[in-house]
């Protein structure tokens, strides 16, 4: 495992639904983004930091995607889908995996705080193209393949009082 050192340039990208609904889920409070960016971030050079949220018109999330403006995540909004059935769709899955492979070759360290599996393959790849993978995840809702595809894995879980509001 390749690694850390304050040099390192460093990508963030948080998939903001899958962090909300394990929060709400299991411990009925809001993720710090702050405190979850400043320890990703760990005194090394921030290169970007991208959130990745979906608008469901309700009435605080204006609120929540300025706030993390605030804090220096740049917001990547996608509209709910409703179709004629009453279900509804918004992933970010595929906007998540381009952004982070072309950040790629301008990074040395690839953060992904999301619990999802199906980012195992994005993690896979951008290590065999050189750039360390870090995972921020609730380790009870974290797919295994996510954990075992990444150089590191910060459960969440174990300090949840330094990640949750």
């Amino acid at each position: 495992m390749p690694p850390i050192h304050e040099t390192q340039r460093v990508a963030v990208i948080a998939d903001s639904q899958n962090l909300y609904h394990t929060a709400h889920s299991t411990y009925s409070r809001n993720i710090d983004y702050t405190a979850l960016l400043d320890a990703a971030v760990a005194d090394r050079e921030l290169v970007r930091a991208i959130a990745y949220v979906i608008r469901a018109d309700s009435p605080s999330e204006e609120d929540f995607f300025e706030a993390l403006r605030d804090i220096g995540f740049e917001t990547k909004i996608k509209d709910i889908k409703t179709f004629a059935d009453g279900s509804k769709k918004a992933n970010w899955d595929l906007g998540m995996c381009l952004d982070a492979v072309t950040l790629a070759p301008k990074i040395d360290t690839f953060v992904l705080f999301s619990g999802d599996g199906d980012f195992a393959r994005l993690c896979t790849h951008l290590r065999h193209e050189g750039v360390r993978t870090e995972v921020f995840g609730f380790g009870s809702s974290t797919a295994e393949e996510l954990i075992e595809a990444a150089d590191s894995f910060v459960d969440m879980d174990e300090n949840e009082e330094q990640y949750l509001l």
